[in-house]
């Protein structure tokens, strides 16, 4: 089986797997990061969605074999004190019922805004409907995005 050199929350970190292995697989199984959440399995509902190269990537779309030398933040990795403003965000407006999709939703949220710190309403819910909730707490989730931007301005 190959080995795989990965850096992942800044460090670099070696795991042992199929090929075809996909990303979300090797994060929760080989190195216990079980913050990046399955759905779907089919890249449509935005769980597992992580950053790779500053991207939201769903990596349960993504094989291992294919990440090469990108850099992979996880929400694990987005801070280690929770003090992103994301995560600031999601916690003052209280969003998560569940909670199980939320490290996807805040993953999504924290690409957008790197990529568009003054967003309007309408950006935020584009940028954000990639994400499933089935809880259905979309208004706060949008609140949340709308929080965060003034926070990171």
């Amino acid at each position: 089986m190959p080995v795989y050199n990965l850096k992942i929350n800044g460090q670099p970190l070696s795991v042992e797997a199929d090929e075809d292995t996909p990303l979300l697989w090797v994060l929760r199984d080989h190195l216990d990061m079980v913050g990046t959440k399955f759905g779907c399995g089919i890249g449509q509902c935005g769980a597992c969605t992580v950053h790779i190269d500053g991207s939201a990537t769903r990596s349960c779309l993504l094989q291992v074999s294919n990440v090469g030398d990108m850099e992979i933040t996880t929400i694990e990795g987005l801070s280690e004190d929770a003090s992103h403003p994301v995560q600031q965000a999601w916690k003052e407006v209280d969003v998560p019922q569940c909670g199980y999709c939320q490290a996807g939703q805040m993953m999504s949220a924290a690409a957008f805004l790197s990529q568009n710190s003054n967003p309007n309403k309408t950006e935020i819910r584009d940028a954000m409907s990639g994400n499933i909730c089935r809880c259905a707490s979309y208004n706060r989730i949008e609140k949340a995005v709308e929080l965060a931007a003034s926070k990171m301005s």
